[in-house]
């Protein structure tokens, strides 16, 4: 006996209350409510877009029928297309262009041909495309994709598709708020340039991944440009992910701000020279480094200096294995790739090897020097046992207050006693205490992960 509008609530209620992790089931969770009753049915029908009707359509969904039972509704396309399952009836729902609100596929290489002629045409209402190759060689997406326009999309995503007329594409796609551009093949190159003028339209975008496959994909410096007169603002960049050569990286935030940039992540392919001064000089026009700690962190197959910020760690990462690369690598990052590090005052060096394969008696004094040195401010050193003893030997040779002046605290984790660690340490701190600097040597007790 409850009026319509009563009932419109609590079916708004209920449709809210569904967990909503994009399974069938939970997307057409009205479905329930319109099999109720006839006078239900209409009270549902009557408002689809309060109560977010869509229907999904998968590899294994009998496309033809489930378009004739139901109205027209908005058509979310989702799964893995396989050779098995054939992309036949994700073809016929791609048919209804001007339904289609979402697309979210992983495909190999043959389904993937045929679904990339099935989109061919404008999708005037699509607001998320997502679409993943799993094959060695994935066929060039061509430049009549989506007919050459999205005026609607805000998330898009290629995972090991080459694209390289992308930027033509997404020039009308000014709603756009997460691009995510994920293992770029060489073949689907994207000149920094064309990054940059395509960012420079793109003013809602908040989320911003560029993923190269290989170190192959760089610029020419050797025909370089100048840099540009005026930077391009990204006013609403949050987060931004790159994967590439560093030349890459600092040709782009060359031509770009982000003023709004709280989360950072780099990994660079193992390079012999990190020289990025237009990086550090794009990071200290940001709000990245809001807290004065710092972690370097080397792993199996990566060296970092993360910058903890209040929600998340931002990072420069390099991708290479041995233990003196990583090093060199490393404090060549802290030394050109980032802005001065003079309000860092916690330094915690340390690692998370499945097996450790470092060394300190390989390790260059040198090495362990540079990395410190753009430290001046740091009060309290944090170190793993596995490095203090390599450390230690490195600073027991320093004369002066040249690297980690204003050093008040060591930290150890299982600080031993006794040994060469013990010994070495001593002469540093002695060292320093004669210069009027005291420093004082403790455990550092902390779980480890």
């Amino acid at each position: 006996m409850l009026p319509d509008d009563v009932l419109l609530e609590i079916f708004d209620f209920y449709v809210d209350m569904i967990p909503s992790y994009g399974s069938k089931t939970e997307v057409e969770a009205w479905q329930s409510l319109v099999h109720v009753c006839r006078r239900w049915r209409s009270i549902v029908f009557g408002s689809p877009r309060r109560l977010n009707l869509r229907l999904l359509c998968r590899p294994n969904t009998p496309a033809r029928d489930t378009l004739d039972v139901w109205p027209a509704l908005p058509l979310l396309i989702d799964g893995y297309i396989t050779s098995l399952s054939g992309a036949d009836d994700i073809i016929v729902a791609l048919g209804k262009t001007n339904r289609v609100c979402e697309v979210s596929l992983g495909i190999t290489n043959q389904q993937l041909r045929d679904v990339l002629a099935a989109m061919q045409v404008p999708f005037p209402e699509l607001t998320r495309l997502k679409l993943i190759s799993y094959g060695e060689i994935p066929p060039v997406v061509p430049d009549s994709f989506l007919g050459g326009s999205a005026p609607r999309l805000q998330h898009f995503q290629l995972d090991g598709l080459p694209f390289p007329r992308l930027p033509n594409l997404l020039l009308s796609a000014t709603h756009l708020v997460d691009l995510s551009l994920i293992n770029i093949p060489h073949s689907g190159y994207i000149s920094p340039e064309a990054m940059a003028a395509l960012l420079s339209v793109l003013s809602s975008l908040e989320v911003l991944v560029l993923h190269f496959q290989s170190p192959q994909s760089r610029p020419d410096w050797v025909n370089q440009r100048l840099p540009p007169s005026k930077r391009s603002v990204i006013p609403s960049l949050k987060r931004f992910r790159f994967k590439g050569v560093i030349e890459y990286l600092e040709d782009l935030v060359t031509s770009i701000d982000a003023p709004q940039l709280n989360a950072l992540s780099i990994t660079f392919f193992n390079q012999i020279d990190f020289d990025g001064p237009r990086i550090a000089q794009f990071i200290s026009r940001t709000q990245i480094i809001e807290r004065h700690s710092a972690r370097v962190e080397f792993n199996d197959g990566t060296a970092s200096v993360q910058l903890p910020l209040t929600w998340r760690n931002s990072r420069i990462e390099i991708s290479c294995q041995e233990p003196d690369w990583q090093l060199s690598s490393v404090a060549q990052v802290c030394n050109a790739c980032l802005p001065p590090l003079s309000m860092m005052e916690d330094l915690s060096i340390d690692h998370r090897y499945s097996q450790l394969v470092w060394k300190n008696d390989a390790i260059e004094n040198t090495l362990w020097l540079e990395l410190l040195l753009p430290f001046p401010a740091v009060k309290n050193l944090y170190l793993s046992n596995e490095f203090a003893p390599g450390i230690a030997a490195a600073l027991q040779d320093i004369v002066g207050t040249e690297v980690l002046p204003s050093l008040q605290n060591i930290f150890v984790e299982g600080l031993e006693l006794s040994g060469p660690f013990q010994d070495n340490i001593g002469q540093f701190v002695a060292a320093r205490e004669l210069s009027g600097h005291s420093i004082t040597v403790s455990v550092w007790d902390r779980p480890r992960i």
